[in-house]
């Protein structure tokens, strides 16, 4: 096998995050962005050693697994959905299933197995999100064009490319009125003629379209990311945005200015249009006031699910001091509060610890403590010794320098929160060398089509 090589096969098997399998005589090659079953064709674009990597050029046939049509137009040039022809019960199955293959491969390497040499460790498989389709509470879409010089678009980037992006007139991930929405600002953008920003040349004015919408209360905040190089009036925009019938309500249109280089949402400059900055979301009877850049869990629906896991999994905490670790705006330090002595949060982003206090202080919450810092340094900081800790860190997983101060704590039991399976593998070897055991396990799906999936893990320290 050569680079440049055309072949095609069936895809075997997909493992997390979405690397298909096709065996072939010539060898194992892996290709991505495919179905269990699919026969593709595929051009080999990497070589090393026996690892070969092939980018998909055509599905030529169907997987048995593709039972239902596709629920929108752009399907499948878009990245975002890649498993939306399959039933949900089949997504949560592959899921399930790749993130017990990733488990079971860490226990074995740590030892932790039975007399057979099997994972020994309880797997209660996957929760599904309540709501399939509609539940993303936060979407950032981009300007462009859909091909070098055509019409202004917005919506997602094509798969594949950093530069072409589709119209998402019909995204199936966000609640309707978020389209609406987008297909309000792109009609009057096309009007103004305003040109979208080009990442290469630094030219241009218009970047994204950050809508964030709460699933539980309907209220939506709008916000429109340009560059500083126009300066127009926003007034009518602002008009036909408030004139849109939507089953939510508006409560804020923001003008973003944003001149980084980088093709990142941030701001250099907020101008509010209308109402105001934030919004409310409520989960588990808690209420939670969210600003445009605050971290949030995408789908408010299925995060209830996944904090009731959590919670059920962290049991008893009565009297205890609980360290939630990368605690983001503090929803788990808040659930937990009720049946704690204190709860100590950590989080390096100081504008989610800000939210986190704020929210505390709406709830009534007294016995949570936030502090802004990197996990690494704080734990050196911190006078208490935690009686419990819960992690949830980002996707890459917690800080390998980090990982043996929050062993030595020596804590009986921890519950780990994970995003991606793969580092929580990694860091599961490093808790099983240190005297852990992973005592269950369980999953739930927060992004509903996609290839992520959440993953909750009880350690128990081993006592000799």
């Amino acid at each position: 096998m050569k680079k440049g090589e055309i072949y095609q096969g069936i895809i075997e098997k997909v493992d997390f995050p979405n690397k298909g399998r096709v065996c072939l005589e010539e060898g194992k090659v892996t290709v991505k962005n495919g179905i269990p079953g699919q026969k593709v064709q595929f051009v080999i674009n990497k070589k090393k050693g026996k690892k070969i990597e092939g980018r998909l050029l055509e599905v030529l046939e169907k997987s048995p697994l593709e039972t239902r049509n596709p629920m929108c137009s752009i399907f499948p040039a878009c990245g975002g959905c890649m498993y939306q022809t399959m039933p949900y019960e089949e997504q949560l199955k592959m899921k399930a299933d790749q993130v017990k293959e990733l488990l079971d491969d860490a226990l074995i390497k740590g030892g932790q197995t039975d007399e057979k040499g099997c994972p020994d460790y309880i797997f209660q498989g996957i929760k599904g999100s309540p709501q399939e389709f509609a539940y993303r509470n936060k979407m950032e879409f981009s300007f462009g064009d859909e091909y070098k010089d055509g019409p202004l678009s917005l919506g997602l980037h094509k798969k594949g490319s950093t530069y072409d992006v589709l119209n998402a007139l019909d995204c199936k991930l966000v609640h309707e009125d978020m389209t609406k929405i987008l297909g309000c600002v792109l009609e009057y953008c096309r009007e103004q003629g305003f040109t979208y920003y080009h990442k290469m040349q630094h030219t241009g004015f218009l970047r994204h379209l950050l809508l964030r919408r709460g699933n539980t209360t309907g209220e939506i905040l709008v916000n429109l990311v340009t560059t500083s190089q126009e300066n127009p009036d926003f007034s009518e925009l602002t008009r036909r945005l408030l004139d849109l019938p939507l089953e939510g309500k508006i409560v804020g249109i923001l003008h973003i200015i944003n001149d980084a280089l980088s093709d990142t949402v941030r701001s250099d400059e907020t101008r509010l249009l209308y109402g105001k900055d934030y919004f409310y979301e409520e989960i588990l009877g808690l209420k939670f006031k969210i600003t445009p850049f605050s971290f949030f869990q995408p789908n408010s629906y299925a995060a209830q699910v996944l904090y009731n896991t959590a919670r059920e999994y962290i049991g008893d905490t009565r009297d205890m001091t609980v360290f939630d670790l990368y605690s983001g705006t503090g929803t788990i330090s808040q659930i937990l509060a009720e049946v704690a002595k204190e709860v100590i949060g950590v989080e390096i982003v100081e504008e989610a610890v800000e939210a986190a206090k704020e929210n505390a202080a709406l709830n009534g919450i007294t016995n949570c403590r936030f502090i802004a810092g990197d996990v690494l340094k704080v734990l050196d900081q911190v006078e208490e010794k935690p009686d419990f800790i819960v992690l949830d860190p980002p996707r890459d997983g917690i800080h390998p320098k980090a990982l043996p101060k929050i062993i030595q704590y020596g804590v009986d039991k921890l519950v780990y929160i994970s995003c991606k399976p793969t580092s929580l593998a990694r860091d599961l070897e490093m808790f099983l060398a240190n005297g852990y055991r992973v005592e269950k396990v369980c999953c739930v799906d927060q992004f509903c089509q996609t290839v992520h999936v959440e993953t909750v893990v009880r350690l128990q320290r081993k006592h000799t």
